[in-house]
Formats: structure tokens, C-alpha cells, sequence
């Protein structure tokens, strides 16, 4: 079995206002995808912020490829995690292809250039998720989606070993969310790990092998995806009666009524 790529020990988020919440034991490891789910509030998004370094937790660590999380330079956590943001924010005008070389920034000394070898990896990931053609445009031009996609694209250029999607389809077309997904996918069949927070629980049904969930009140539990998206226990986790199916050989959760 491979060495894990990130582990949770024992670890609580912080919450402003809300009691300690479950600690959090397990690990994520080369070639798993890992699905977030849990109503709003539930601390899906401060879980990926305190998974990237970016928030404390309130108790409890995090270890990247076995090392503190907390005593990693940035640089060296930039390297190996790339976070894609629910929201993005335009800080100063940049266009398609300056803002996809982001992703190359952790590989760059001060005052050094991007290569033409950062070049080339920024136009494939632009490739990837269909914004080919559009390197000149500046980015506050772009729609939702198109941006949402930029970011993706963002994180590929990092090249990372894991990825932490905050809501990594929104805003996305049926098409694109599609092709997004499948972007994941290969990477994660190719040895990186993917820990993504989603809304859509048919989503997680079928691309996911291990799944998280969050409930309201703080609680949390974590297992094989066969294990945790049962009906009863989803019912649970939304406070809202389901209808179980299946379709394309994954179960598939409606809401009844």
C-alpha cells in the first residue's frame, strides 16, 4: 500500500461560535478521490482551508507526505497541494495564460522568468479544460464557468501530488462538469490524490471511492463510498427524505416529493 499523502490527526476545525465538532482520523493516499458532502455550514470549505495550511485548526494536526503541515515552507506545500477556491477574485488585471502560470510560481526563484518548458505546461492545461485560444483575454472578461475552469487549469500547471477542490464543477455546464471530472480522474488513476467538497451527492456516487461527510452539529464520518452513501444515512446528513436509484451502474439520490 502507498504511503499516505496527507493524514488527519485527530484533527478539529475552527468554527467561530460552534461547539468542538468530531476530531478527524484518516488518510488520503496516491490514487484515491475523496468526496466532501454536508449541508451548508457544515464546514466543507474550512476543512480544505485548514488542509492547505491556510486556517488553524482548533485542535489536532495535519501531515503532508508525513511531515507537520506546520512546519513546511509554503513554497514546499505549493509544490506538493494545489487548492481550488470557490470564489475567485480578480486582484489586479492578468490575462488567461499569466493567470494559469500562477501555478508555476512555487518552482520560481526571485526575479526568474517562467520558462518555455512553464510555457508549454500552462497552454496543455488551458488545452485540457477548453479555454484554448483565449490566453489573451483578460480574465475579468471571462464568464463563471470560464473562470472556474481557468482555475483548474491553474491547478494542473502546479502539477501537485494532491488536489483540494472546493466545489470544483460550479458553475460548469453538464459538458464541462464532465470534463472537469474526468481531468481529476486521470490524475488520480496516475498516482495523485484528489479531496474535493461537493454538493452533488450523484457526483460523489460516481467518482469518488472514499467520501467525508459533515453534519450540522459538528459531527463527521468517513469510509468507502459503497459504505457511506446510504440512504438513511444521507437522509440524515440533509435533513430531507430521498429516493434511492441507479443508472449507469452508480446509485443515484433524488430528493422525494
Amino acid at each position: 500500500m502507498s504511503e499516505p499523502l496527507l493524514q488527519l490527526e485527530d484533527l478539529v476545525i475552527h468554527i467561530p461560535g460552534r461547539p468542538d465538532g468530531s476530531a478527524l482520523r484518516f488518510e488520503v493516499r496516491s490514487g484515491q478521490c475523496w468526496g466532501i458532502l454536508g449541508p451548508n455550514g457544515a464546514g466543507k470549505t474550512t476543512l480544505l482551508h485548514t488542509l492547505a495550511g491556510l486556517r488553524a485548526p482548533r485542535s489536532g494536526g495535519v501531515r503532508l507526505n508525513g511531515r507537520k503541515l506546520g512546519g513546511i515552507p509554503r513554497r514546499d506545500v505549493a509544490r506538493q497541494t494545489a487548492l481550488v477556491f470557490q470564489d475567485h477574485h480578480d486582484g489586479f488585471p492578468a490575462t488567461v495564460l499569466e493567470t494559469a502560470l500562477i501555478g508555476r510560481h512555487p518552482y520560481l526563484r526571485p526575479w526568474d522568468v517562467e520558462s518555455a518548458d512553464d510555457m508549454a505546461m500552462a497552454r496543455a492545461a488551458l488545452q485540457q479544460v477548453d479555454l484554448a485560444g483565449l490566453e489573451s483575454r483578460l480574465v475579468g472578461t471571462l464568464s463563471g464557468g470560464e473562470r472556474q475552469r481557468l482555475a483548474i487549469a491553474t491547478a494542473l500547471t502546479q502539477d501537485p501530488r494532491l488536489f483540494l477542490l472546493d466545489e470544483p464543477v460550479s458553475h460548469l455546464d453538464l459538458h464541462h462538469q464532465v470534463a472537469v471530472l474526468e481531468i481529476v480522474r486521470k490524475r488520480v488513476s496516475k498516482g495523485c490524490a484528489a479531496v474535493m467538497s461537493l454538493h452533488d451527492v450523484n457526483i460523489a456516487a460516481r467518482h469518488c471511492d472514499h467520501v467525508l461527510l459533515l453534519y450540522q452539529d459538528g459531527g463527521a464520518r468517513w469510509g468507502p463510498v459503497n459504505e457511506m452513501l446510504q440512504l438513511q444515512v444521507l437522509e440524515r446528513l440533509y435533513a430531507q427524505p430521498l429516493v434511492q436509484g441507479e443508472a449507469g451502474g452508480a446509485p443515484v439520490f433524488v430528493p422525494k416529493g
